[in-house]
This record gives structure tokens, sequence and C-alpha cells, in this order.
């Protein structure tokens, strides 16, 4: 099998393995609903406030926050991405096995990713974001080109999300237990992707960094291009440039782990 064929089969696998979760799907999907709905009257009662804020009006805030909860375990902002398996392998020592297989760790594991973060989007995002869009007014275009450019933009924030959760994983190599890690990376990824507001709303120099980055990517970025406030091909070269950084500084993590570090418990 070749290489091409053989991580495109692992992306397969990774879609099947978290379909057959489907009371857990079930589950996510009734609690980003309510949580969507938490957010949507509060973001109203902001809004009423200050119309406006951040440069949304009040539809484009709404559908910030369904397409918030769309991604939310896409991106896997709260945890459950494939990087928690990557910890306990590493942890216990089963990663001696996986770096025998005739193929890339790294781009394993991407590919496995990528499976769980398309069935994430599919089987939890698209049913609370139809849902919101039914009950709420949200403002959504009509046009197929800014869709598809949507979804690229997407595309490439799953490829930023894994290249954090991944350099994230590798600290495993060096910790003994690498949750609170990952539990500190969770945390800064929900407040600095815009998952609790969008991140048009930081003032001066706070939203200048925030919005400079690699967590803009995962929500604001492809956000911004559905609601027509950001041009996709800049959008797309943000997102591409941290993607290259951060799976480059994993690769040569993963090299530096796997030639100096010996495995946890093997």
């Amino acid at each position: 099998m070749g290489s091409g064929r053989l991580y495109a089969a692992v992306t397969v696998g990774g879609f099947r393995r978290y379909a057959t979760y489907r009371a857990a799907t079930a589950a996510g999907v009734f609690t980003n609903t309510v949580f969507g709905l938490i957010l949507v009257y509060t973001y109203l009662a902001l809004w009423d406030v200050k119309p406006h804020l951040g440069g949304y009006d009040q539809a484009q805030a709404v559908t910030f926050v369904w397409l918030g909860q769309a991604l939310l375990s896409t991106l896997a902002l709260g945890g459950g991405g494939v990087e928690e398996e990557l910890m306990e392998r590493i942890r216990t020592g089963d990663v001696a096995i996986d770096l025998y297989r005739p193929a890339d760790l790294q781009l394993w594991w991407l590919a496995a990713d990528l499976g769980r973060a398309f069935f994430q989007l599919l089987g939890r995002g698209v049913l609370p974001f139809v849902f919101g869009a039914l009950i709420f007014p949200v403002a959504l275009p009509t046009s197929a080109v800014t869709w598809a450019a949507f979804f690229g933009a997407i595309v490439l924030a799953m490829l930023v999300g894994f290249g954090i959760r991944y350099l994230v994983a590798l600290s495993a190599f060096w910790l003994l237990d690498g949750a609170g890690t990952a539990q500190m990376a969770w945390l800064v990824g929900i407040f600095c992707s815009g998952m609790l507001l969008p991140l048009n709303v930081f003032p001066g120099a706070l939203g200048e960094v925030v919005r400079a980055l690699p967590w803009a990517s995962l929500l604001q970025a492809p956000a911004d291009v559905l609601l027509g406030h950001a041009d996709p091909l800049a959008t797309y070269a943000f997102q591409g440039a941290w993607a290259v950084v951060l799976l480059a500084a994993g690769r040569l993590v993963q090299s530096v782990a796997v030639r100096r570090v010996v495995v946890q418990g093997g």
C-alpha cells in the first residue's frame, strides 16, 4: 500500500472509529445545543447594550456562537482529540510500537485526528448549527464560493489545531503526567480561539496579540470568512503559515524526543 493510501486508510479508520460512539455523539449534540443556547442569550444581552460590538451585528454574533459550538469538538478545543491517546501511549511506552511501524509517527496521528475531526464536524457539529440557524436570526452567506472558502478555512484550522495538540502530547516524553499541560492548553485554546468571545471584541494590545496567535486560526479565522469579514486568501496565508510552523516544530520535538528520551515505561 502506498503511503498516501495508507494515511487515507488511517483517516477513514479514525472516522469510522468515532462513528461507533453513537450515544456519546447524541449526548454531545445535546450538550453543544444547550451551551449554545446559554451563550446566545448572553451574547444577545451584551449586543443589546453594545450594538455592533467587534464589528458584528446581533445576527453575526449569534452565527458566531453556533459556529463555535460546531467547531468545539471538531477542533478538540476542550479535549477529546487523539493527543490524549498518544500521551497515554508515551506514558506506558507503547509508543515504541508506533515507532516501528512503516509509517511516519506525526503523519499517522495527523491522519487519525483528521478522521476524528471530520466525523465530529458532521456528527456533532452540524445539528447544533442547523438548530441555531432555524431558531435564531443568523447571518449566513448565499454564495457557494463563500461556503467553499469557509470549508477550506476549517480544514486549515484542523491542521493548526493538530499542530498545537501534537506539541502538547509530545511533552509527555519529559513529564510523568501530561494531564496538567493538556488542561492548561485547553484553557488557553478556549480563551485565545474566540470560543468565549470573538477576538474582534478584545481591545488594544491584547486584541492585537490574540489575533496574531495560532489559536486565532481555529474559530475566529473561519468565522470571519463565513461572515465576510476577512479575505479568504489572506486568511489561508495566516492559517497555512501557522500550520507549517507548528507541524515543523512538532517534527523537531519528535526527533529530539525519539533520539534522546527514554520512553517512560518502555
